[in-house]
């Protein structure tokens, strides 16, 4: 079960519509930052496989500008 941790930076005027999309996902909690126009960024899947295909879909996202891996953290079974 990978968890990962980011620091996600909107395209300029996108905060919202990139809040909303990762709030919609449903392996991803999100929270703002409280310095800087960033978001915190938390994902929890299920296996490897599933998050290669979470990052995919967070980097196809057009109001996504740096997606920053902060830490990882996954169980050995």
């Amino acid at each position: 079960m990978p968890v990962k941790s980011y620091l996600v930076t909107p395209v300029p005027t996108q905060m919202a519509a990139l809040r909303t999309a990762l709030a919609a996902m449903p392996e991803c909690e999100v929270m703002p930052a409280t310095n800087q126009e960033l978001l915190i960024l938390v994902t929890d899947t299920p296996d490897e496989d599933a998050e290669k295909r979470l990052e995919q879909r967070l980097l196809s996202l057009d109001s996504l500008q740096c997606l920053a891996l902060v830490a990882a953290y996954r169980d050995e079974e």
